[in-house]
């Protein structure tokens, strides 16, 4: 098996990026594409940083991210497992990704830009939720948006309603799996639901 090495050989393969996928691209927010991420209740987050990258799905009952101007987004950090890779990388490399997904629809948008992390009590509290606030705040200074092909979608039938759970692994028995039974995964996949529940936000 032969690798390609060479950024020439890679484009003769495919040639040349057709038009509109170069002049759909936006350096801030524009009404369309604010429409469109702000209609998006998940995205995924990926960074890169020494040990290597990480991709994180980010979810909320509403807009994932809240505008703080037209060239700046804000992510809050809600609960999680708190490996904290994400944000590891993010301290120590500001470069991230942002894809944005809307259910039913095959289009995808993405956002590159340079990302900080803070903890400012004032921009937390706008995320309140029950109560509760977010640890920290993924500030994100965008440097391009534009649109994915929706093909992947397409392809994957993503929104498709068929439900295709049957005979997966749950993380409980991947846990134990991964602990040569050390840890109960039955336990564990009977307590999860009422756990979440409890730490949502």
């Amino acid at each position: 098996m032969e690798f390609i090495n060479d950024i020439t050989a890679l484009e003769a393969l495919y040639g040349a990026p057709g038009a509109a996928s170069i002049r759909k691209v936006a350096r801030r927010l524009t009404p369309l594409y604010r429409k469109w991420i702000m209609a998006s209740r998940l995205c995924i987050l990926s960074t890169v940083g020494p040990e290597g990258v990480d991709g994180s799905p980010r979810g909320d009952d509403g807009p994932v991210v809240l505008e703080l101007d037209p060239g700046t987004l804000a992510l809050p950090d809600w609960r999680g497992n708190n490996r904290l890779d994400s944000l590891r990388n993010i301290v120590r490399d500001p470069r991230v990704s942002l894809m944005f997904m809307v259910p039913g629809s095959n289009n995808v948008v993405r956002v590159n830009g340079a990302a900080r992390l803070t903890d400012d009590e004032d921009l937390r509290t706008r995320f309140e939720k029950q109560g509760k606030c977010p640890a920290t705040v993924i500030v994100i200074e965008i440097s391009e948006i534009y649109t994915q092909c929706a093909r992947a979608l397409m392809r994957a039938a993503t929104w498709s309603g068929r439900n295709e759970t049957d005979g997966l692994p749950s993380v409980g028995e991947i846990l134990s799996e991964m602990t040569s039974g050390e840890e109960g995964g039955a336990q564990y996949d009977q307590e999860w639901g009422a756990r979440a529940a409890k730490t949502m936000w």
